[in-house]
């Protein structure tokens, strides 16, 4: 009996989930265009672009009202408090020669990059990254 009342919920919800009311559909002859600029707000999009329609450098459109909404994440935290030390690589290349087997075979040469450190290094929190 709880299997059936089940089923009949869970169908009733999602039959209901995919019906839409006649008023969220436009009936007069909009193109997509017009439903976009009625619901884009403030042409957000539009603002990040300049009078010839290039992007513009972050620092000009990012307000100063977006600036004061900023809020601090963890992953914010965590990259600010304990950045990653740089780990470079050895690239090495080795040239093409024959293998050491008992029937010597062309081996192509190939690239090879090797970590210095093992693992990821972290930073503790206030050490410097950089020259003095």
């Amino acid at each position: 009996m709880t299997m059936k009342t089940l089923l009949l919920c869970l169908s009733i919800t999602l039959l209901s989930a995919c019906s839409t009311s006649k008023d969220l559909l436009p009936t007069d002859n909009s193109t997509m265009r017009d439903v976009w600029n009625q619901g884009g707000g403030t042409n957000e999009l539009l603002q990040y672009r300049g009078q010839n329609n290039r992007l513009q450098d972050p620092v000009n459109y990012v307000s100063a009202k977006e600036q004061a909404t900023y809020t601090r994440t963890a992953e914010n935290e965590v990259n600010n408090l304990f950045p990653r030390l740089p780990n470079p690589d050895l690239v090495m290349y080795v040239y093409p020669h024959l293998s050491k087997s008992g029937e010597p075979m062309p081996v192509p040469g190939y690239s090879t990059v090797i970590p210095f450190y093992s693992r990821t290094q972290y930073a503790q929190p206030g050490e410097r990254l950089g020259g003095l």
